[in-house]
């Protein structure tokens, strides 16, 4: 299959990338992190949570967040808002499109929502319905497509099904995420390839985390499938709160660096994107998980 020309990145680094993180962060961080990203080019940025901060309590002050960026004509400032309560917070904020998530696994589900897939499905229909009344774009996730930290492998027609049922309820995208990490090139094809029978591959994203360091290879794998769009996370923020040992997201710098490497166009900025990440790792105290800022940076 022939390579896309561009792509869309997802940045997801203000609320995956911080959501798992130990000490407070400021809600000026937080702005200026957003801020930082959106002068780097991004098109796209996850800017918090609307969820109880008793669960996620680095996504408490969100919507202090929203009011205080920079917010610039045509790109997309989104937050997760998994129930109709956490919606209207959301359009409260005049968040502008929000994302729910599924599992397709039945054990993460249960440990991570306390509700059967099934049961979480059902859940969004209200917020489906209230976020059309309102004009918002809905986005859903689905985690574990490549394995699952409970109950190990995943099978593919899980996923296909999850997915489907998302695309159907009204999310006009599905992220599928490889939240521990393991996914390596050729399951990811096969997974891509069973639920592109089920949900047109435009419509899909692929969401990979780096615990084993296959996430740009995966993500090459799903050039090759014509997926166009990835979420990924800048200095390789992140991690999963209830999936023991899933490591960051893949860092937005190396996927930008791939993809720049392959001739496909994101309109981003690579140094200003360094520099972003920079900060907001000064900020948290630890080190920048992107190799590509560390070797670029070891230039300058």
């Amino acid at each position: 299959m022939t390579l896309p020309t561009s792509v869309r990145l997802v940045e997801v680094g203000p609320r995956d990338g911080l959501q798992n993180e130990k000490q407070p962060i400021s809600v000026a961080d937080k702005v200026r992190l957003v801020d930082d990203l959106t002068a780097a080019g991004l098109g796209y940025i996850e800017v918090g949570s609307f969820v109880s901060p008793k669960w996620v309590p680095q996504m408490a002050g969100s919507a202090e967040v929203f009011a205080g960026i920079q917010r610039k004509a045509g790109v997309t400032y989104a937050a997760l808002a998994p129930n109709l309560k956490g919606l209207e917070a959301a359009l409260e904020a005049k968040v502008e499109e929000v994302a729910v998530f599924a599992a397709a696994s039945e054990a993460f589900s249960q440990r991570n929502i306390n509700c059967s897939i099934k049961e979480s499905l059902e859940r969004f229909v209200p917020v489906m319905e209230a976020a059309r009344q309102h004009g918002v774009r809905v986005r859903g996730y689905v985690s574990c497509v490549l394995g699952c930290p409970y109950q190990g492998e995943v099978d593919v027609a899980q996923v296909a099904a999850v997915a489907e049922e998302l695309h159907t309820m009204g999310c006009y995208e599905v992220s599928l995420g490889d939240t521990i990490g393991v996914g390596t090139a050729g399951a990811t094809r096969r997974m891509f390839e069973a639920v592109g029978q089920r949900v047109p591959r435009a419509q899909l994203a692929g969401h990979f985390h780096d615990t084993y360091g296959q996430a740009t290879a995966n993500i090459y794998a799903s050039l090759l499938e014509g997926i166009a769009v990835f979420d990924s996370s800048v200095a390789g923020l992140g991690g999963c709160p209830y999936a023991k040992g899933a490591t960051g997201n893949v860092a937005t710098e190396d996927v930008l660096y791939l993809l720049d490497g392959l001739g496909i166009h994101t309109g981003i900025d690579l140094n200003r994107l360094i520099d972003a990440g920079q900060r907001i790792c000064a900020v948290l105290d630890k080190p920048n998980g992107s190799r590509v800022a560390k070797a670029q940076l070891s230039k300058r």
